[in-house]
């Protein structure tokens, strides 16, 4: 047992001064407002390297930005999750045995052998020094809550008069998919000691910007006071941002009364569903926007990412170029911080374009008024206010993205699949028919994260058992990725219910894979299942496992429409000159409305003139 407990809580001690001194300045009450007038705009380390970003690749992100992104408004580099882990190398958490680096009063310091310029106890002031060198900001994503090695070792609180970490902690709400921190008891004495502690050391080292995870979902109201007291007294302004979503929408004015930024959804992945689930979650947060307070959509995947991530492999994002233009469309006209998730090293010329286009971040930057006007269902129009101009910008957004099934005409249907019951058993007769279609349905909630396998997929009959891993498919589609054979949709081992199995069909929700029959067979059996890259999650892992004998499919999204806008709803009766943003061409002059193509999952973004 000594053993293991070594090998889990290995810790490395550096003394370290607390920064600020107790007379330090605080900030007035909703001040910190100003130190964010206009959204965030920055890049991320979480979507490119998950967990185990090293020094190097965050130094190379900062010289792309500055040299390509910051004369456009991008000014952050993030440092994301578990700086703290020595031994953290991939892109899923190593809770087994985490090495981590904590100081005598309990607080996380970046580990040396990912962080050079950490050694001798400067934690990363020498990393801030050289991103503030360049014209940009520093920020650090921690996790909410005390260090439990904190708590077993019982060590002082900084400026708490003898109290300790094990005073102060409770195991009641504890995040449930990384297990470092134990939550702090907000009112027990000590506890803002211990944030204003965090703060003070955060500020020596240069910080401008802080994410705190698990802090919105559910929404930890008194940690959060807690942080925003310590940010208020640390002398250095540090905006707040807090993850991850959805914050409830009823905490609206706690939530702008204590943070620059809060997400409003889960982890946003290449997913399609992930975006449409932003859109959609947004219509009740717009009206929250004010200078300073930031409804936050997340990080923005695109370009390379998952060097290393919990999600898939290394690549470029899945999201076609439409759906890359209706994401940056809806960030943009919703005024959210742009966080870059890729690494920006890697930018191809269009991920480029996307980012260092003018006219677009102008609208992030100076437009207001932004508002929904309309939407069917399928077609969207939001629209938005130049101040300086009176122009109007309008994003115009198409997404007839659900292929319809007919469930009636399945042969098999589970039951609701959810983290509570993750797996069903399938077992049906093919009623001599020569085709099988295997369906796996969102469960209508629309979310992205639901990795589903089909475990160990067979047909049996006189000609005895055949595989279908081993048969060709005729075709196969998934809402993320590609489906693949013995692996699941992220190319991981297929696990179901803590379980990995070797033989089986990984793929996503909305899923259909269509198998010709051979003769010789009467009986399709398998076991349909969450894969567990979703289950430890937010958000998704709600679907639906269906068999088919005869084509599902009863529509077959347009590829386009027609999306139009009254210049009436703009109140304008004047002639208008229409300019296409992302393509940076005028498009025509205007008596009473537009009508624009708008290619199905993707967007126009427009700038509506009057003609003088």
């Amino acid at each position: 047992m000594k053993k293991v407990l070594l090998l889990v809580f290995s810790i490395s001690i550096f003394l370290n001064g607390s920064g600020q001194t107790d007379g330090q300045k605080s900030f007035a009450s909703g001040e910190f407002k100003k130190w964010a007038p206009t959204p965030p705009m920055g890049w991320n380390s979480w979507d490119c390297y998950g967990p185990s970003v090293v020094e190097q690749e965050v130094l190379a992100n900062t010289d792309y930005m500055a040299t390509k992104l910051k004369q456009f408004g991008w000014e952050y580099i993030v440092v994301d999750i578990r700086w703290y882990v020595e031994n953290e190398k991939g892109g899923v958490y190593n809770q087994k045995d985490p090495q981590y680096v904590i100081d005598e009063y309990g607080r996380y310091m970046p580990a040396v052998n990912r962080f050079p310029s950490a050694a001798n106890g400067t934690g990363f002031k020498k990393l801030a020094d050289y991103i503030h060198s360049k014209g940009l900001k520093f920020g650090i994503h921690i996790m909410r809550g005390l260090p439990k090695v904190a708590v077993e070792r019982k060590l002082p609180i900084k400026g708490a008069n003898g109290i300790t970490a094990d005073q102060i902690f409770s195991k009641d709400t504890l995040c449930g998919w990384l297990k470092d921190n134990y939550t702090i008891v907000a009112n027990k004495p000590g506890a803002q000691e211990y944030y204003n502690s965090l703060m003070e050391l955060y500020a020596s080292w240069g910080l401008d910007f802080i994410k705190v995870d698990d802090l919105s979902q559910p929404y930890h109201k008194g940690e959060i006071d807690l942080i925003h007291n310590a940010i208020d007294r640390c002398g250095r302004p540090i905006v707040l941002s807090t993850s991850p979503g959805q914050t409830p929408a009823e905490q609206a004015n706690h939530v702008k009364d204590h943070a620059n930024m809060w997400r409003m959804v889960e982890d946003v992945w290449d997913i399609w569903g992930d975006v449409t689930h932003v859109m959609d979650v947004s219509k009740k947060w717009y009206a929250h926007r004010a200078p300073g307070n930031w409804p936050d959509c997340d990080m923005i995947p695109l370009g390379r990412i998952a060097i290393r991530s919990e999600i898939g492999t290394d690549r470029m994002t899945n999201l076609t170029k439409d759906e890359q233009y209706a994401l940056m469309t809806m960030w943009t006209i919703f005024r959210s911080p742009l966080f870059f998730g890729g690494d920006m090293p890697s930018n191809d010329d269009f991920t480029l374009s996307l980012l260092t286009n003018p006219e677009a971040i102008d609208i992030t930057k100076n437009s207001t008024n932004n508002r929904l006007l309309s939407d069917d269902g399928k077609r969207t129009i939001w629209l938005a206010d130049d101040p300086k101009t009176g122009d109007t910008y309008a994003a115009l957004f198409f997404a007839n993205d659900k292929v319809k099934i007919e469930p009636s005409h399945a042969v098999y249907t589970s039951k609701l699949i959810t983290r509570k019951k993750q797996s069903t058993e399938v077992k049906v007769g093919l009623n001599g028919s020569k085709k099988l279609y295997l369906v796996v349905d969102d469960a209508g909630d629309g979310f992205g994260n639901d990795l589903a396998n089909w475990i160990e997929p067979k047909l049996t009959g006189t000609k005895g058992t055949l595989k279908l891993t081993d048969l060709k498919w005729v075709k196969a589609s998934a809402g993320w990725g590609k489906p693949i054979i013995n692996k699941n949709v992220g190319n991981q081992n297929l696990n179901v219910e803590n379980k990995e199995y070797a033989e089986g069909i990984g793929t996503h929700s909305n899923s259909i894979i269509e198998f010709d029959i051979p003769e010789g067979y009467d009986t399709f059996s398998a076991m349909g299942g969450l894969d567990n890259g979703c289950v430890g999650r937010n958000g998704g892992a709600t679907v639906k496992f269906l068999v088919f004998l005869q084509n599902p499919v009863v529509n077959i999204p347009q590829e386009s429409a027609k999306v139009n806008l009254n210049f009436k709803d703009l109140g304008i009766t004047d002639k208008c000159k229409v300019r296409d943003l992302w393509s940076k061409t005028d498009v025509g002059v205007y008596s009473d409305s537009i009508s624009l193509d708008v290619r199905n999952h993707g967007a126009r973004l427009v700038r509506i003139s009057k003609v003088k």
